[in-house]
């Protein structure tokens, strides 16, 4: 047809056909989603909304994952904290995808380690995933602004897409009326505690790792978005997603 490449011409099945046959190519595998994950205990605290971050990072999960699994792409998982990494590779089907997220829900505890997103970053640039995008789920807190993790996030957005989505974290003081307490079963904040001096000064202190660990990921080729709950989930993705195509 005019407009077809001659490089497209199937020389054997023309000759056969005796009339020009050309090739069509459709794509049979997209990228390969990875969902970087960090499960230390700190994913248990609160966010604004007064859902546990654990809540929200599983809503993320699950988002990218079933938007990934409608294109045909592949999802796979590396997460972890100190001492305690799980890798499952990518693959596709929703019973991939339902074990993914029973195994994060499993994972992510107030009894779990430490965050360690160092180590994180350092397995998932061995593994060399090469044509795919990395969906990095962790808080505001994280990963800390090292040379050691700038040079990780930096080799990993240069031939892989990079997406940072933070769980933002809950002010103390600021909490939703009724909020119940997330490590122990004991009711709502108490109101002496909502106007701690020591607590508000904790929370002023936390604020500014925040805005340490935002100014630090301001790196070319990465995007890094804060969600605030579940509800915000899908429109700050397909946002983040938009703004990364932009970029790209």
């Amino acid at each position: 047809k005019p407009g077809d490449d001659v490089k497209d011409i199937d020389w054997a099945a023309t000759a056969r056909a005796g009339k020009p046959i050309v090739k069509r190519f459709e794509a049979s595998a997209n990228v390969q989603v990875m969902l970087v994950v960090d499960t230390g205990r700190s994913m248990s605290a609160l966010a604004p909304s007064g859902e546990s971050k654990e809540a929200v990072a599983l809503t993320i999960c699950q988002v990218v994952a079933w938007l990934a699994s409608s294109r045909g792409d592949q999802v796979g998982l590396v997460s972890g904290c100190q001492g305690r990494m799980r890798h499952m590779p990518a693959r596709s089907g929703n019973a991939h995808i339902e074990l993914i997220l029973r195994r994060l829900e499993e994972d992510i505890d107030l009894r779990s380690p430490s965050s360690d997103l160092e180590t994180l970053l350092a397995r998932v640039q061995a593994a060399n995933y090469r044509r795919s995008l990395i969906v990095l789920v962790t808080d505001e807190t994280h990963p800390q602004p090292t040379p050691r993790v700038r040079e990780l996030l930096k080799r990993l957005s240069v031939r892989r897409r990079l997406l940072i989505m933070q769980v933002a974290d809950a002010d103390p003081t600021q909490l939703p009326a009724g909020t119940r307490i997330v490590d122990v079963d004991a009711g709502p904040l108490p109101d002496f505690l909502l106007g701690d001096s020591q607590i508000a000064a904790e929370a002023a202190r936390a604020d500014q790792s925040r805005t340490a660990v935002r100014q630090f990921l301001e790196i070319p080729g990465i995007t890094r978005v804060s969600v605030s709950s579940s509800d915000q989930v899908v429109r700050t993705l397909l946002s983040a997603l938009e703004r990364e195509s932009r970029v790209r």
